[in-house]
C-alpha cells in the first residue's frame, strides 16, 4: 500500500488531502502519476501533477505523522481564521451601526433652511 499527501492549491481553507493506494503508475519524463484505485468494484485511475504531490511513500508511520503535524498546523490556522471573521462580523457590523447613526442624524436636519438639498423641492 502506497500513502499520499496532496496539495490542494484551489482550496484555501483545504490545503492537503492525504490517501492511500494500492498501486502507482509514474515516469521520469512525465509531470504526472498515475494512481489505480479499486471504486465500487472498478479500476479508476487518477492523474496527479507531480508538483502537488507532497509526499509518495510506502512508510505508512512516516505518513501518519506527517498528516497529523499538518492537520495540527491546519487546526492552529483555522482558529486564527474563525477569530478574524468573527473580528471582521463585529467591524462590520459596527461600521454599519454608525453609518447607520450618521446618516440618521443627518436625515433629522435634512428639512432645515442651512442644507442645500434638492428633494425639499420635489
Amino acid at each position: 500500500m502506497y500513502y499520499v499527501i496532496k496539495q490542494q492549491p484551489e482550496s484555501p481553507s483545504k490545503c492537503f488531502i492525504g490517501f492511500k493506494v494500492p498501486k502507482y503508475i509514474a515516469a521520469k519524463n512525465n509531470d504526472h502519476v498515475i494512481f489505480e484505485f479499486e471504486q465500487n468494484g472498478k479500476i479508476t485511475r487518477k492523474w496527479i501533477n507531480k508538483n502537488e504531490i507532497i509526499l509518495l511513500t510506502d512508510d505508512k508511520d512516516f505518513f501518519t505523522q506527517l498528516m497529523d503535524q499538518f492537520k495540527a498546523v491546519e487546526a492552529e490556522q483555522q482558529k486564527l481564521v474563525d477569530e478574524a471573521k468573527s473580528k471582521l462580523t463585529e467591524t462590520i457590523e459596527a461600521f454599519t451601526e454608525t453609518m447607520n447613526a450618521q446618516i440618521n442624524e443627518f436625515n433629522e436636519i435634512r428639512g432645515s433652511e442651512d442644507v442645500p438639498c434638492i428633494l425639499k423641492s420635489l
